[in-house]
C-alpha cells in the first residue's frame, strides 16, 4: 500500500479521466488515487469503475449523488484518506492543468524537506508560470492571489492554487466540518487555517497548463466567493 493518496474530484471529465489516471500510475513514486465523482452525467464514473480491476488496491472511487462543489468533494476525500491511514494526501485536477510529473516534487517537499503543506505554485517570487490562459483570466487569478495575501497576510504567492500536498497531521488538526467555502475560496481557507495553526507551508514552482479537453468549472459565483469571502475569513480567523 502506498503512503500517498492523490484525490481527483470529477464532474464530466470523460475526455481526461483515463489518461490522467494512467499518467499518475506511470510515475516512479507509487501513488494511490481516489476519484470523487459528483454524479457526472457523461459517464466519468463508469470509466473509472472499468479501470479498477486493472489497478486493484491502487484506484478507488467515491460516488456522490449531486454536484455539491469542489470544497465538499475534497473534504469527502480528506476524510476517506484519513480513515484509510494515508500519510500524504494530494489535491489534483483531472484535466492535466496539474502535471503528474510534479507529484513527486510536492511529495518530496513534505516527506523529505520538512514541509507540512506543499503548494504547486504558479506565481513563486511573482514569476507567472501559466500556459494557454487568456489575459483576462490570468490577471484575475494573479491579482486575486495578491489580494488574498494582502487581506489575510498569509505569506504565499499562490493562495488560490489547487495542486497541494498535505501531511495527515494537518488535516487531522483542521476542523474539516467547519470549512465554510465550497468553490475556489476553499483553497484559500484551507491554506489560511494551516498557516494560522503554524504549520510550515512550502511553495513548489510548477507550470499550470489550461485544459485541452472538457469544460472549465470556473464561474462568476466562484470568483465572488473567493474575493469577498476572504475578508470574513480573516475576521473570523480560527474561531468559526
Amino acid at each position: 500500500m502506498s503512503d500517498s493518496l492523490v484525490i481527483i474530484p470529477t464532474y464530466n471529465e470523460k475526455e481526461n479521466i483515463e489518461s490522467i489516471i494512467r499518467a499518475v500510475f506511470k510515475e516512479e513514486k507509487k501513488f494511490a488515487i481516489l476519484i470523487v465523482d459528483d454524479n457526472s452525467p457523461d459517464g466519468t464514473a463508469t470509466i473509472v469503475e472499468q479501470l479498477i480491476p486493472e489497478f486493484a488496491n491502487q484506484l478507488f472511487i467515491e460516488k456522490r449523488t449531486g454536484k455539491d462543489g469542489l470544497g465538499t468533494a475534497y473534504i469527502h476525500g480528506f476524510k476517506w484518506a484519513l480513515a484509510k491511514n494515508y500519510e500524504y494526501i494530494i489535491e489534483m485536477d483531472a484535466d492535466f492543468s496539474h502535471n503528474p510529473k510534479d507529484l513527486v516534487r510536492l511529495y518530496n517537499a513534505c516527506a523529505k524537506e520538512n514541509a507540512d503543506v506543499s503548494v504547486g505554485s504558479r506565481y513563486v517570487n511573482n514569476q507567472v508560470n501559466v500556459v494557454n490562459w487568456d489575459i483576462k483570466r490570468l490577471l484575475l487569478s494573479y491579482f486575486a492571489s495578491k489580494y488574498v495575501r494582502f487581506i489575510t497576510r498569509i505569506p504565499l504567492f499562490d493562495t488560490t492554487a489547487g495542486f497541494v500536498c498535505w501531511k495527515r497531521k494537518v488535516l487531522e488538526t483542521i476542523n474539516l466540518d467547519k470549512i465554510k467555502f465550497v468553490g475556489y475560496a476553499f483553497q484559500i481557507e484551507m491554506k489560511f487555517k494551516a498557516w494560522k495553526h503554524k504549520f510550515t507551508i512550502k511553495e513548489v514552482s510548477v507550470v499550470f497548463t489550461d485544459r485541452d479537453l472538457g469544460t472549465s468549472k470556473m464561474s462568476g459565483n466562484i470568483v465572488s466567493e473567493a474575493l469577498f469571502g476572504v475578508i470574513k475569513m480573516r475576521l473570523n480567523g480560527l474561531s468559526k
